[in-house]
């Protein structure tokens, strides 16, 4: 019997799943449903060279049409499933159409969450989730004198670092009292505010946006402590929300995410999931909390192991979490999860924006996050995912040779 794999969503995880299955053996109908027009394409550009004009559409697709005729994949551009029939084993698309699967796996990604308060749907309010919004952000961007940017996460400070870039002045709005306050130490938080605050971004803490307010040809942003802001455009950056709707629909486990174990395995036998829709327990995790890890190592790490299980060959998911971003000068690089950290050494020279941040649990290395320093990162991630053990001295050390303690 021919086999058939059906893969909902075509980004990251979803791309990464077909290539992988291929690798694995897998043989049988691979289908790749894809709801926008775009072929698969890379997102982290689009709020870093994409918006500062630095690299043009023509290098963001994640793999070229022939790859796909090549590995005999069905690109299905344009296309929403609208329901999964775990009985029958078949996904059934907005036109009505069945196709059946013996395999099924639900890449489907996350959407952004949209600002709720009057003048929301203003048109100079912008996201930077997908290329759509990416191209309409773009062109707003080259009238705007202003900018300012609600949220101080990552999204939100790329953004603003590339506004920036184009000569627009930009005020960063964010309810915390620091920046990057879900994800980033309280001393790599003070290092970010002060590369923005050199680079003539503007904050406000503390603060909540309530209104939008139209202002002849442009908007005023009022806070909560009735602050206006006048600006040109308005970028939107306070996180994203799973897409899990179809799983729960067909009655799957949901719980923050798809729920998965860690085989990437939902709990449907045939159907597995992988990529920021699906909620894990990690290994390195501390109370054995399902989450959700929202990065593009995760998407294409995860998508192998759901590969393997497809084939028949399971592995447990034991990747070491990265992430990286570009803001101005700066390339910053992390490995592992700093969460429940009780002390950090530095390595390296912070004058010189050329240093580390090694992240201990007690005398356990949990986490490093790297400012220019792209080697010693790679030499991170090793000692992570080799559980090597590292002294807090060491690590302070200059002279001390890492590489040493994979011996």
């Amino acid at each position: 019997m021919n086999r058939s794999l059906v893969i909902v969503g075509a980004s990251y995880a979803g791309v990464q799943l077909a290539a992988a299955a291929r690798e694995s053996g897998f043989d049988g109908r691979i289908v790749l449903i894809g709801d926008e027009p775009d072929a698969p394409y890379q997102r982290p550009p689009l709020s870093k060279g994409f918006l500062t004009g630095s690299l043009n559409e023509a290098r963001l697709p994640l793999r070229s049409q022939a790859f796909f005729d090549e590995e005999k994949i069905e690109w299905m551009p344009s296309m929403r499933v609208t329901h999964i029939d775990r009985a029958r084993r078949e996904v059934e698309l907005q036109s009505g159409a069945r196709i059946a699967y013996d395999h099924l796996a639900l890449t489907t990604g996350a959407r952004v969450r949209k600002l709720d308060c009057p003048g929301a749907t203003l048109d100079a309010v912008h996201y930077l989730r997908d290329l759509r919004d990416a191209r309409r952000l773009a062109q707003s961007a080259c009238a705007a004198r202003r900018a300012v940017v609600i949220g101080g996460g990552y999204i939100g400070l790329e953004a603003a670092a590339s506004l920036r870039q184009k000569g627009i002045d930009v005020t960063v709005v964010e309810t915390e009292p620091r920046l990057l306050a879900r994800v980033a130490s309280p001393w790599m938080s003070a290092f970010m505010q002060r590369l923005h605050a050199d680079n003539g971004v503007a904050f406000a803490f503390g603060r909540k946006v309530v209104a939008l307010q139209a202002l002849n040809d442009a908007v005023s942003v009022v806070l909560d402590d009735d602050t206006h802001l006048p600006c040109d455009l308005v970028v939107v950056g306070i996180g994203v929300i799973p897409n899990t709707e179809l799983a729960a629909e067909c009655g799957l486990t949901v719980a923050g995410g798809i729920v998965v174990d860690e085989h990437a395995r939902t709990s449907d036998p045939a159907i597995v999931a992988a990529g920021d829709c699906a909620a894990f327990v990690p290994h390195w995790s501390m109370d054995a909390r399902a989450c959700r890890v929202e990065s593009v190592q995760n998407a294409n790490d995860m998508a192998k192991i759901a590969a393997l299980a497809i084939a028949g060959r399971p592995q447990p998911y034991r990747a070491v979490p990265w992430f990286w971003s570009d803001q101005f000068d700066l390339k910053l690089q992390m490995a592992g999860i700093n969460t429940g950290f009780t002390h950090h050494v530095l390595r390296g020279t912070v004058e010189e924006k050329k240093f580390s941040v090694f992240y201990f649990r007690d005398d356990a290395l949990i986490a490093v996050d790297s400012i220019n320093r792209p080697q010693e990162h790679m030499l991170a991630r090793k000692l992570l995912a080799n559980g090597a053990r590292v002294a807090p001295h060491e690590a302070e050390d200059a002279a001390f040779d890492l590489k040493g303690v994979m011996q």
